[in-house]
């Protein structure tokens, strides 16, 4: 059995997560990261979460990244290398003077 994990949250920062989830023009991924932090700091385990929410274990683990890094790299997404390599500048100068 796991060790249960203690949250506590500032004020401040608990007003900024329940802003985010309680914002109905919030990105759905942001808010359901939110809930994550709040429901920990109010004594829930992950599969309480998980229950209440609709969020997968994988996504209630997510949003406890708030714990080491704070609410602003909760709603922050990581940059990804994009899917394909950019074109050349030769070839974006060649097909610019077409």
């Amino acid at each position: 059995m796991r060790a249960v994990t203690e949250v506590s949250i500032t004020p401040g920062d608990r007003h900024r997560l329940e802003a985010i989830v309680g914002n109905r023009n919030s990105p759905q991924k942001h808010a359901a990261r939110a809930q994550a932090p709040i429901a920990t700091a109010l004594g829930l385990g992950t599969n309480e979460i998980m229950g209440r929410s609709g969020l997968s274990k994988p996504a209630v683990w997510r949003g406890h990244v708030f714990m080491g890094e704070g609410v602003d790299r909760l709603v922050r997404d990581k940059t990804r290398k994009p899917g394909q390599a950019p074109l050349p500048s030769a070839t974006i100068a060649r097909l610019s003077r077409l």
